[in-house]
């Protein structure tokens, strides 16, 4: 079976400062995470190819990821950051899709999640900005908290030619085990047949220090019943991952979070849904055979 990560940051800090990593807590990421740290994690656990996805919402960082990736035998697909709101969008994506690497530029994404304002993609402007997104072919990554899933749910049903991909199951709280709300508003989003659901970003919503799979369970199955696997797509969330686990337990976890699933199934969270949703050119690779999993988390 062949495994995508559809979704990984990158970011190097002598070109970028990543001014969200503050704190004693964020510390670990305080360093450069490059493609030559992430190969060898991801080919020792079967992943063949992978989607970079934008950190901070600077116009350049979109251009670099893109030529990072067309000089990469790896990343697949790029999901990066413009203005929404921008009167030009439309030709600013017509510019990225024309630069080096800008056939792999497959989403666009904004941190919704740092918006005051609840119903910000509900803005005209947004609005406008999205359906630019659509009218470009390009999927939208939604990157929202808890409290903000109502209000995604009517934006997505404004927008039924977008396809908008949950990043990590819309954060869901798993440290305190608080699940009615946070599935409601999951249910409320899958209802609409152009959403997809990332299996992304569960280990750093729970405890770091204390996790295990059943932590994560309730919240994974909710994703799957809701969306169901061909519209749940597996993403380690490296190198934010590494604050409550390695690249080899993320994905060791997400293979244990689906082994009720039957095969094709699991083919659809593990690699189809990302390749169908992006539009990925994934070639077939000979990969390391899975190891074995061990004694964690």
């Amino acid at each position: 079976m062949r495994i995508v990560d559809a979704h990984h940051h990158l970011w190097d800090l002598s070109v970028r400062d990543q001014d969200w990593i503050t704190g004693d807590e964020l510390m670990p990421l305080r360093r450069d995470f490059t493609p030559a740290d992430l190969e060898p994690e991801a080919l020792a656990n079967g992943v063949t190819a992978t989607v970079l996805v934008q950190t901070v919402t600077v116009p350049e960082e979109t251009p670099e990821f893109l030529a990072l990736a067309a000089a990469s035998d790896l990343v697949a697909g790029v999901v990066g950051w413009t203005d929404l709101t921008a009167p030009d969008v439309a030709d600013e994506l017509a510019r990225l899709r024309s630069l080096p690497g800008g056939e792999l530029l497959v989403g666009i994404r904004h941190q919704v999640q740092g918006e005051a304002d609840p119903d910000w993609l509900l803005r005209p402007d947004v609005q406008r900005g999205l359906a630019a997104v659509a009218d470009a072919g390009l999927a939208y990554d939604l990157l929202v908290r808890p409290h903000q899933l109502p209000s995604a749910a009517r934006a997505v049903a404004l927008l039924p030619d977008l396809a908008f991909v949950l990043d990590h199951l819309g954060k869901p709280p798993i440290a305190t085990g608080e699940h009615d709300a946070w599935a409601r508003g999951i249910r409320a989003l899958a209802a609409s047949p152009q959403t997809v659901c990332k299996l992304s970003g569960m280990v750093t919503e729970a405890d770091w220090d204390a996790w295990n799979a059943d932590d994560l369970r309730p919240f994974a199955e909710t994703a799957l019943d809701a969306f169901g696997p061909e519209r749940v797509m597996f993403g380690s969330d490296w190198p934010v991952c590494r604050l409550a686990a390695s690249y080899t337990q993320v994905v060791e976890t997400a293979h244990t979070l689906t082994d009720h699933l039957g095969e094709t199934e699991r083919r659809q969270v593990f690699g189809e849904t990302a390749i169908r949703t992006y539009g990925l050119t994934v070639p077939d690779r000979r990969i390391p055979a899975r190891p074995a999993a061990g004694p964690y988390h």
